[in-house]
């Protein structure tokens, strides 16, 4: 850790924050078989221009069951991760049924619609 850099905060830290709350509910509401963007979550956690925090956050879930990260995309349907994780990502989401080509979804096909 460099000196003047704040130490990046655990999982159990983030806990903690409302906002990381807030958005992991959210998360865990999306069915099985449906997606969002980042930005869909932000806007249905009560945070509204924080499709980043929506990113950044889920990138320190990632490792920790139960958390569906995976069912969370760009806005346009692209697997936003990199390397192994985004492998891992589309091999989640097909494993639910969703269909994933080139690194990316059909959100007209499987868009998480929260009023169902």
């Amino acid at each position: 850790m460099s000196p003047g850099k704040p130490r990046e905060k655990s999982a159990p830290e983030l806990l903690q924050d409302i906002r990381v709350q807030r958005v992991l509910a959210t998360v865990d509401s999306i069915p099985r078989g449906r997606v969002a963007s980042y930005g869909q979550v932000a806007e249905e956690a009560g945070l509204p221009r924080a499709a980043r925090f929506v990113g950044s956050t889920l990138r320190r879930f990632v490792n920790h069951s139960g958390v569906p990260w995976h069912r969370v995309l760009g806005s346009d349907g692209t697997i936003r991760v990199a390397g192994g994780t985004a492998r891992d990502q589309a091999q989640l989401l097909r494993a639910e049924g969703v269909a994933v080509k080139n690194g990316r979804v059909r959100l007209e096909d499987c868009g998480w619609d929260p009023e169902d």
